[in-house]
């Protein structure tokens, strides 16, 4: 079991947690995941990497509480310890080669994104980040993407913060201003990855996005986080998180995503109930 190092809300629905676990934080990369099983009855889910500390040997994760396990994962404190705790898994972000880079991330996908723009700005590259959330109580780590950030826009629904409007809006900005960008990488919710490509797919600037659908063993076995990219069937764990999004078929990756709506509604009832018989 890892011990849990360090927890801290980053906002309502959304934790940082560092957790002790050495051999997997000597061999992390931006863009990897692991899968965690909070307790030893709980489901396995899948995680992407926040950051890493080799020295420390810790790995972070941030995760938004949504569902029973995550719920789960979330009565945990520091000094406490996840039954598993595996990886990496899949393949690290491509980075190398890059000269100018924009990293759009969407809610708690910023959490994704970040890495992958430290490890951008570590190599020279020149760094420019737009994040959107719903409404400001929603905002996380604006101050880390200010670290690695030539240039940073920061969208909100509602306009509560930064600019009033979609991550689209301000890439689409940007470029217009005359950016030349090598590639853009976007994570976050599907539907904005989805308008995140049919807006640089107009300007013919290859784009990354990172997927996470359901996962189970996290070694292609068992299938479930089959995608179609470029017409082709893709195993996210084994072939991703990392595909082009200009060949990712993000209606089928969408509708195979709400598969299991009812189960999680099931499952995160089922653990609000256990509580309150706790709490009595």
């Amino acid at each position: 079991m890892n011990k849990i190092i360090e927890k801290v809300s980053l906002n309502p629905t959304v934790t940082k947690m560092v957790i002790q676990a050495p051999l997997i934080a000597k061999k992390a990369q931006p863009g990897q995941f692991i899968i965690v099983r909070p307790l030893e009855d709980s489901e396995r889910i899948p995680l992407t990497i926040a950051g890493y500390d080799r020295q420390a040997g810790t790995v972070t994760i941030i995760y938004q509480i949504v569902g029973g396990t995550t719920m789960e994962l979330d009565t945990l404190n520091a000094g406490d310890s996840v039954h598993d705790f595996v990886g990496p898994l899949g393949v690290a972000s491509h980075t190398e080669g890059l000269k100018k880079v924009c990293v759009v991330g969407g809610g708690v996908g910023c959490a994704i994104a970040l890495p992958i723009a430290q490890k951008l700005h570590e190599q020279g590259c020149e760094v420019h980040s737009v994040v959107g959330f719903r409404n400001k109580d929603l905002l996380i780590l604006e101050d880390e993407f200010k670290a690695c950030s030539d240039v940073l826009k920061v969208m909100t629904d509602d306009g509560s913060y930064g600019e009033k409007g979609v991550v689209t809006a301000a890439l689409e900005a940007l470029i217009q201003e005359g950016n030349q960008y090598d590639e853009v990488i976007t994570i976050g919710p599907l539907i904005m990855m989805k308008f995140v490509c049919q807006t640089t797919k107009k300007y013919g600037i290859k784009t990354i996005v990172s997927m996470n659908p359901i996962m189970i063993d996290g070694t292609g076995m068992c299938g479930g986080c089959r995608l179609t990219v470029g017409g082709e069937t893709k195993f996210a764990c084994v072939d991703g998180p990392d595909f082009d999004g200009h060949l990712v078929d993000f209606d089928e990756a969408m509708k195979r995503g709400s598969m299991y709506k009812e189960f999680e509604t099931h499952r995160r009832d089922e653990h609000c109930n256990l509580m309150k018989q706790e709490v009595k």
